[in-house]
C-alpha cells in the first residue's frame, strides 16, 4: 500500500501524525475512493501500533475522508450524489462570503498560487493548488470564524475536487484562467461582483461532478 512511513512522534501526537500520512495518501490520489483501510497493514507500514491507526482513522472519519461501520473495515469515502449536493451548497455559501469579504484585499499570495498552477504536472498537484488558492482567499478575509468553517469542510472539498479533476482535460485547461479571473475580480474591489464570481466558479465544478455521480444538476438550497 503506497502510504509513506511516518517519522518519529512530535508534539502533534502519534495518532495525529499517522492521520496526516493517511490523509496525504488519500488526497494525493494514492488511496482512491472505496479503498479499504485495514489497521494491521497501515500499522506495519507506518511503524505504529494498531490502536494509533484506529485513533488516526477516527480523526479522518470526523473530517469526512473515511467511513466505517461497526465490524466493518474502514474505507476511503466515496462521494454520493447527496454528499456532492451538500458540499456544493455549503461551500457555495461560504465561498460567496469569502470572496465578498476578500474583495480589495492583498492578492499577492493568490497570484503566487496561480503561478504555481501554471507549472503543475499532475491532477493531484493541480487539485492541491486549487485548495491552496482558496485557503489564501479565506486567509485574506481576516474572518476567523469563516476560516474555521472552511477548515471544517476543507478535506471533503479536496476529495470533491479529486473526483472531478482526475482525467478531466477541461479542468486542466481551465484551472489557471478561472483562478486568474478570480484574482482580477478581487482586485476590482467590487464585493457583489466577487460573490457572483465565486458562485459561477463553483457551478461548473458541481455540474461536472453531478454528471459523474448521477445526481441533480440543480442543487437544493442554492444560494
Amino acid at each position: 500500500m503506497p502510504v509513506p512511513a511516518a517519522p518519529q512522534a512530535s508534539r502533534k501526537g502519534v495518532a495525529g501524525q499517522a492521520a496526516d500520512h493517511i490523509r496525504a495518501a488519500v488526497l494525493g490520489g494514492e488511496l482512491p475512493a472505496g479503498t479499504p483501510l485495514r489497521e494491521p497493514g497501515l500499522a506495519a507500514k507506518l511503524g505504529v501500533g494498531r490502536r494509533t491507526v484506529h485513533e488516526a482513522l477516527n480523526l479522518l472519519e470526523r473530517e469526512g475522508l473515511v467511513v466505517s461501520e461497526l465490524h466493518w473495515v474502514a474505507e476511503v469515502r466515496e462521494l454520493t450524489p447527496q454528499d456532492v449536493e451538500e458540499l456544493y451548497t455549503l461551500r457555495a455559501a461560504l465561498d460567496v462570503l469569502a470572496m465578498r469579504t476578500a474583495a480589495g484585499k492583498d492578492t499577492t499570495a493568490l497570484e503566487a498560487v496561480v503561478e504555481k498552477m501554471r507549472h503543475a504536472r499532475t491532477d493531484a498537484e493541480r487539485v492541491a493548488l486549487d485548495i491552496e488558492f482558496h485557503d489564501a482567499v479565506y486567509a485574506a478575509t481576516g474572518h476567523r470564524r469563516l476560516v474555521q468553517a472552511w477548515r471544517a469542510i476543507r478535506s471533503q472539498v479536496h476529495l470533491f475536487l479529486l473526483a472531478r479533476a482526475v482525467g478531466d482535460t477541461a479542468y486542466r485547461n481551465l484551472l489557471v484562467p478561472e483562478h486568474a479571473e478570480l484574482v482580477a475580480v478581487l482586485n476590482g474591489e467590487d464585493a457583489a461582483k466577487a460573490g457572483q464570481a465565486a458562485e459561477d466558479h463553483l457551478r461548473g465544478s458541481y455540474a461536472k461532478l453531478v454528471d459523474r455521480s448521477g445526481g441533480s444538476r440543480e442543487p437544493a438550497g442554492r444560494p
